[in-house]
């Protein structure tokens, strides 16, 4: 059998007594680091044995375990902090082990995009969990032009030496008073919740160097926001009544009016565009 266990994300006393009971008795306990998950798992005095499993080692590995599924050996399966499945391999062995017939039970625990939601004060109601975003320049565009539009909460994972370049890029697309919440640290003594808003973390950051691990939970749009707060469109729809006769300052005062969005921003977009 093969269970999905969560381990802290920070706090050591937020393993709980089953994670702690099944971890001591199961035959096999695969982790990301075996250097960083035999701290949590030696005060336990756990017999089972480490076998890392990791992005860089999935083709190699995931046979393996599944041999030893297949040998009756139980398998747990940790990542490095959290929910093994959420931006980590896990994933992949869940189906294989599924798909192979086995069966699999989630230990459940801590995960740092609950946690950072249900602490920011943004809806909860609905919302989409989006992870690591694309790093190739192109795919990254389109993913945030589309993440602009999105009217449910959302949750972002980044690393702190790419924190900066996100909020810059979220400011552009979404607009900077869109409210946002960053969480650093969650669980630990220096847990910090930073916003309200792009604008106020970014200016935050700018001033003190990001660390550690980031959870950012982005407000959804509102109606207005989905369609009008998207660089492409706006200048799209000046460039249209330019082309229909309208001056560049009296297209940016109409698009002013029904995108609630400053005539001076709109003119100066107008013009940006026409310099490149």
């Amino acid at each position: 059998m093969l269970y999905v266990v969560g381990t802290p994300i920070g706090h050591l006393g937020d393993l709980s007594p089953r994670a702690k009971e099944l971890l001591r008795n199961v035959s096999v306990i695969a982790c990301e680091d075996t250097r960083h998950s035999g701290k949590l798992i030696k005060p336990l005095k756990s017999n089972g044995k480490l076998i890392s499993f990791h992005k860089h080692n999935i083709q190699s590995k995931l046979p393996k375990l599944l041999a030893l599924l297949e040998q009756k050996k139980s398998i747990a399966i940790i990542s490095d902090a959290g929910l093994p499945g959420i931006s980590d391999p896990g994933e992949d062995l869940v189906k294989a082990a599924r798909d192979e017939g086995h069966e699999v039970i989630c230990i459940p625990g801590p995960c740092a995009a609950t946690t950072a939601l249900v602490s920011s004060g943004l809806p909860s109601g609905r919302f989409c969990f989006e992870g690591f975003l694309p790093t190739k320049e192109k795919e990254r565009k389109e993913y945030l032009k589309n993440l602009a539009k999105e009217e449910r909460t959302i949750i972002i994972y980044e690393a702190p030496h790419r924190l900066i370049k996100l909020l810059k890029e979220l400011k552009k697309s979404c607009g900077g008073d869109r409210p946002l919440q960053v969480a650093r640290e969650l669980t630990k003594r220096h847990e910090q919740q930073i916003g309200s808003t792009i604008d106020a973390a970014l200016e935050h950051f700018l001033k003190i160097k990001p660390l550690g691990e980031c959870t950012l939970v982005l407000g959804g749009a509102t109606a207005i926001d989905a369609e009008f707060k998207d660089e492409d469109y706006l200048l799209a729809e000046i460039k249209l009544l330019i082309e229909k006769g309208s001056s560049a300052s009296d297209a940016a005062s109409k698009i002013a009016e029904i995108s609630g969005m400053p005539k001076k921003s709109l003119y100066n977009l107008f013009h940006r565009s026409i310099k490149k």
